[in-house]
């Protein structure tokens, strides 16, 4: 898509809201607007109705009941209730240890560093290979030692896209009594998450990555496991006691909206669709001789709209501003307060601080076409060329 001439290629940073998820939000905005929680009257009535659909539609995603379903602000609140909910759960338990991989995203990454220092648990790192695939080896060995409360693994990377064998790493953390922790906010995009609680006891999704409003997320956490949990915001009692406050109605509804687009055979033709796209705008860079890269795993094992990229000897920074206002990509390094930082899921496959510096994530959705995606390799090319002067152009 183009977004004011700008072609748009950040969608795992996020996705525009479906036309047909704002359409089915705009109500609540208007004459639909009630508290979910007011218990006393028709219009509370509907919008409690209106949010018991929506965990339904966000339950079904994951093969999850709608008791089952807890709403957050985004998956970053739903990673800190799974991860910091269980540290008083560690005490009573006796299970003091964490694993959590290398290339998580930053908020479980923070999250294990309070549960270390506040709560002084033994908080571990599973390594990963080149590819970013969580070494299960290294794993079982690391639960066979005991004492493990929580695994914690991204099923699909956010930044290189790799796709993890959650079924088998949540089989290895069930036969050690651990708790299973999978946040799943780049997941349904990229796979069929349908049997996704299967496999795991605590799932975080995110709306905004799957083309429905920001500000809404979800923890899915199975009934066995919400006793053991603490809430972190404290109030009203409501989602079971697990997370108070009154529930955003228009953003549920969205979010419920943009789940049930991702079921069914359209979801998987969307897929392919997203992928070849992806695959396009890789084979034009090549022939247009521009050398690149891709950094993680091959095709196949990768997000279908992703493209993390290494183009030698031409810093990110420099070409994502040669690149505006025609086109959205993202650096592979992180922000944090404005402070520029090397990727870690980078550096944790392998590359050097340079490498990584010199890396873009291309991320293709729902509304990428074949033709942007041939325009946007195209002005990849000619954005190379005058950084390098042609110095690092080369036919493949």
């Amino acid at each position: 898509m183009k977004v004011g001439g700008t072609i748009y290629l950040d969608h795992q940073a996020t996705t525009p809201v479906d036309p047909r998820v704002f359409e089915k939000m705009a109500a609540a905005f208007t004459y639909e607007f009630g508290n979910p929680h007011a218990s006393e009257h028709v219009i509370g009535w509907r919008a409690a109705e209106a949010i018991a659909t929506s965990a339904l539609q966000v339950a079904s995603l994951v093969g999850a009941d709608p008791d089952e379903v807890i709403f957050t602000s985004g998956a970053t609140e739903a990673n800190n209730l799974a991860l910091l909910g269980l540290a008083d759960h560690a005490e009573r338990s006796g299970r003091r240890k964490i694993l959590l991989s290398a290339i998580e995203h930053k908020s479980v990454l923070a999250a294990g560093r309070v549960l270390a220092r506040r709560h002084g648990l033994d908080v571990a790192t599973v390594r990963v290979d080149r590819h970013g695939r969580v070494d299960e080896a290294a794993l079982a060995a690391q639960l066979n030692e005991g004492g493990v409360l929580l695994v914690s693994i991204l099923a699909v990377n956010n930044e290189i896209g790799t796709i993890q064998a959650v079924n088998r790493i949540g089989a290895l953390a069930g036969a050690a009594g651990a708790l299973f922790h999978c946040d799943a906010a780049q997941a349904p995009c990229a796979i069929d998450v349908g049997d996704l609680l299967q496999n795991a006891d605590l799932i975080s999704l995110s709306s905004h990555k799957i083309y429905g409003p920001s500000g809404i997320g979800a923890l899915i956490a199975r009934r066995g496991v919400q006793p053991l949990l603490t809430p972190l915001i404290h109030g009203g009692g409501q989602q079971n006691g697990l997370r108070s406050g009154t529930l955003p109605l228009p953003l549920c509804i969205g979010f419920g909206a943009a789940a049930e687009l991702l079921s069914g055979d359209s979801a998987n033709e969307e897929r392919d669709r997203v992928r070849a796209c992806r695959d396009l705008f890789i084979e034009t860079l090549l022939a247009e001789g521009c050398v690149v890269v891709a950094n993680g795993p091959d095709n196949a094992s990768r997000h279908p709209g992703n493209a993390n990229l290494l183009l030698r000897g031409i810093a990110a920074a420099d070409l994502l501003a040669a690149l505006q206002p025609t086109l959205a990509a993202s650096s592979g390094s992180a922000c944090t307060s404005g402070i520029p930082e090397p990727s870690h899921v980078l550096r944790a496959i392998g590359l050097t601080g340079d490498e990584a510096d010199c890396s873009i994530r291309f991320s293709f959705g729902r509304s990428t076409t074949a033709h942007e995606a041939l325009e946007a390799a195209r002005a990849v090319a000619a954005a190379v060329d005058r950084i390098s002067d042609g110095t690092i152009r080369a036919t493949l």
